[in-house]
C-alpha cells in the first residue's frame, strides 16, 4: 500500500509543479487576450485564464506522472534522455487536450490550436521537470560530498 501513496503522492506533486508553471503561462496569455478584447476588464480575463491553465497543468501532470510511470517505470530519471522524456510530456499533454475537449474544457472551434499549446506546453513542462530533478539530484550529490573524489593516483593538495 505504501507504493501506491508514493505514486500517488508523486502524481500530485507532479501536478502541482505543472500547475505553477501553466500558471504563470495563463497569466500572460490572459494579459495579452485582455489587451485585445479591450472591454472586459483586464483582472477578470487574467484570472479566467490563470485558473484553466493552473487546472490544465495539474491535471496534465498527474497524467504525465501516469505515462510515465506505465512506459518507464523501471528506469530512474537520469537514465532518461531529455528528448524521451518530452516525448512523454507531449503525449501527456496531447491526452490532456483530447479530455479537456471532451469534457467541454477546451472549445471545439480552437481544438487545434488548444490541443498544440497543451501539447507543447506538456512537453516544454516535462523538459523542465527532468532539467529541475537533475539540478536538484546534483546539489544533493554535491552536500553529500559525493562524486567529489580524486582520480586514482592523485593526492590532495594540502595548501588548499
Amino acid at each position: 500500500m505504501k507504493k501506491w501513496l508514493k505514486r500517488i503522492r508523486g502524481a500530485v506533486g507532479m501536478g502541482l509543479t505543472w500547475a505553477t508553471a501553466w500558471a504563470v503561462v495563463g497569466a500572460i496569455f490572459g494579459l495579452v487576450m485582455g489587451v485585445v478584447l479591450g472591454g472586459v476588464p483586464l483582472g477578470v480575463v487574467v484570472a479566467r485564464y490563470v485558473g484553466m491553465f493552473a487546472a490544465l497543468g495539474f491535471f496534465g501532470g498527474a497524467i504525465f506522472s501516469t505515462v510515465l510511470r506505465i512506459t518507464e517505470g523501471r528506469h530512474r530519471f537520469d537514465e532518461l534522455s531529455l528528448p524521451r522524456f518530452a516525448a512523454w510530456g507531449a503525449l501527456g499533454g496531447l491526452l490532456l487536450g483530447v479530455l479537456a475537449v471532451t469534457a467541454g474544457m477546451l472549445g471545439p472551434s480552437l481544438t487545434l490550436l488548444d490541443g498544440g499549446v497543451v501539447t507543447l506546453l506538456g512537453a516544454g513542462s516535462a523538459a523542465g521537470s527532468l532539467a529541475l530533478a537533475r539540478r536538484a539530484h546534483d546539489r544533493d550529490l554535491v552536500e553529500a560530498g559525493e562524486g567529489l573524489s580524486l582520480p586514482e593516483g592523485e593526492t590532495p593538495d594540502p595548501s588548499t
